[in-house]
């Protein structure tokens, strides 16, 4: 993991491999190249030209543009790197939070293979020191525990220092402090995700929770298969019975002693999804170890929490299955008693993770948390409404939902509100059971999430996160995220965690 460290040297004297300062378009739409604050130590040893030779080289202050110049001889470091911070903000504003985060990710991106940079971004306040300190430590992110590593091999960014903070800040020290505890589990999420399936059955998954659970002081509770079947959780087992590798529902529990309020988190972990016995067609199943990035959310979040050691009570629950095909598994037609009591027609057994979310939310609800949060890459048809970028937000009170998506859109998660339509519960209705785990195509995210409604307690304040299209990145990486496992809605629910304890929830 990328080290942090606060300085307060300046730009030109600081001891690192590079230096990294932020350009942008001019404000108001007017033309040329503006250097951020930040970056005056080092435009002085340009002779005030650093903007014109940035310029010559093609540099325009686009978001995430990256350009490298070596260093003139009054700056320690050998490399100059100017990233692109979009537009400029006008007369007396500042760059948004999001703005430098983006950056400084890309700065780090472009950094691999060096030991140590100095960011020189725009610092004003401690926000903007965890806003850099976040972007650049998700933007070293890289996963190779699978690749052969040659004595050249360029790895992440070994220390990112951050300029421009005042000495003894507390606050920019507290905002450093919590950048690397969440950037560290928001990549703890990321590995997982990216673990091939062969690797991270839900045993194994169990075990890593379970073992982290421990080290972060988490009371840790696994339901084996014999535990599931003795509590009559028919949903997590009908998903699992394909599967040669059993399922597992795991509690992760962090209390404080000046808690005053409750949160449960649930989150799906299809450790792989083939469909099972509706079976997936080739072009897309390749990716999906990813559908447990639900479950790889809630866990990292939970001990990022635990690490900051918030004054709000979590619960997380990893609903972990493996959705397989053979002899043994649910058929089409089939019929499921889920915990709650219900009956559920299998209709699809690609519409597996609703069913996995059922009994866990059920079993959440039973000890009265104040709110429940689930995380899910639950449906295609939410990629189809919000793209690969945006997560989608249902909840069973408005309220609740837009500060979901106000936290979202705070730490610079892309989300956006989904209704959940009563007229489309009528399309789950069964002649053999007491509902369907299929509905109308048209709306097939809604209906999820209508589904899911069913299984939650009543008089319990109950938010879903669609987060299907952020989850895995299948194109190239940009800004702090990488190719493959994202890391999506830890933020949001560390930030969510952070305004319960604040008492902004309820």
């Amino acid at each position: 993991m990328t080290a942090l460290t606060l300085s307060t040297t300046g730009a030109a004297t600081l001891r690192a491999d590079a230096l990294v300062v932020g350009v942008a378009k001019a404000a108001d739409g007017g033309k040329g190249l503006v250097l951020a604050p930040g970056a005056e130590a080092v435009d002085s040893a340009f002779d005030g030209k650093l903007a014109a030779v940035l310029e010559t080289l093609g540099a325009a202050g686009a978001e995430g543009e990256v350009t490298k110049v070596p260093s003139p001889s009054g700056l320690k470091a050998p490399l100059v790197l100017a990233v692109g911070l979009g537009r400029a903000p006008e007369k007396d504003e500042a760059y948004g939070a999001e703005a430098l985060r983006r950056a400084a990710g890309s700065a780090a991106r472009a950094l691999s293979g060096v030991k140590k940079a100095g960011f020189a971004l725009p610092v004003e306040a401690a926000e903007d020191v965890a806003a850099v300190a976040e972007g650049a430590l998700l933007g070293a992110y890289a996963f190779t525990a699978y690749q052969e590593r040659g004595k050249d091999a360029k790895g992440p960014v070994g220390e990112v220092a951050v300029l421009g903070a005042k000495p003894r800040d507390k606050a920019a020290k507290a905002a450093a402090e919590r950048a690397l505890a969440l950037a560290e589990e928001v990549n703890r999420a990321r590995d997982l995700i990216n673990t091939p399936p062969n690797d991270l059955t839900p045993e194994a998954f169990a075990a890593v929770a379970t073992a982290a659970g421990k080290e972060n002081g988490l009371k840790v509770q696994v339901l084996d298969e014999k535990a599931l079947a003795k509590g009559g959780y028919g949903g997590i087992l009908g998903v699992g019975a394909g599967s040669a590798n059993p399922p597992r529902l795991v509690k992760l529990a962090y209390t404080h002693p000046d808690a005053e309020k409750t949160l449960a988190l649930v989150g799906k972990g299809i450790t792989y999804d083939s469909g099972g016995i509706s079976l997936k067609p080739a072009g897309h199943n390749e990716t999906m170890k990813c559908d447990m990035s639900g479950a790889a959310a809630v866990f990292a979040a939970v001990v990022a929490v635990a690490r900051l050691g918030l004054p709000v009570n979590v619960t997380g629950w990893l609903a972990l299955a493996e959705n397989m095909p053979s002899g043994t598994a649910t058929r089409p037609g089939d019929v499921l008693r889920m915990y709650s009591g219900k009956t559920v027609e299998v209709l699809n057994t690609d519409a597996e993770g609703r069913l996995v979310l059922a009994d866990a939310l059920t079993r959440a609800s039973e000890e009265a948390p104040d709110a429940i949060v689930d995380v899910a890459t639950l449906t295609g048809a939410m990629v189809l409404a919000l793209g690969n970028r945006t997560f989608g937000v249902m909840a069973n009170d408005d309220a609740f939902r837009t500060a979901v998506h106000e936290t979202a859109e705070e730490v610079g998660e892309q989300s956006w509100p989904m209704p959940l339509p009563a007229e489309l519960r009528k399309g789950m209705d069964s002649p053999t059971a007491d509902i369907a785990n299929m509905g109308e195509r048209m709306g097939g995210g809604l209906v999820a999430g209508l589904f899911l409604k069913e299984f939650v307690g009543e008089g319990i304040t109950w938010a879903h996160l669609d987060i299907a299209g952020p989850a895995f990145n299948e194109s190239g990486p940009y800004g702090y995220t990488p190719k493959g496992g994202t890391g999506s809605a830890v933020r949001t629910l560390v930030r969510l965690a952070e305004r319960t304890a604040e008492g902004d929830l309820g």
